[in-house]
């Protein structure tokens, strides 16, 4: 019996591997490269616009 809580508190104990660090990841990756094509078409546009 003192085995199963033994277990209990080792599994406890555990560190515990985040789920979401993959998806979070994955989500700034996206968002830094949507922001950087923003910012280089934004800078393409106004520099079309200023040499006429």
């Amino acid at each position: 019996m003192e085995a199963i809580f033994d277990d209990i508190a080792n599994a406890l104990r555990e560190p515990r591997q985040d789920v979401w660090c993959p998806v979070l990841a994955f989500a700034i990756d996206m968002a830094g490269k949507l922001f950087m094509g923003l910012a280089i078409g934004l800078g393409v546009g106004f520099g079309m616009v200023l040499a006429g």
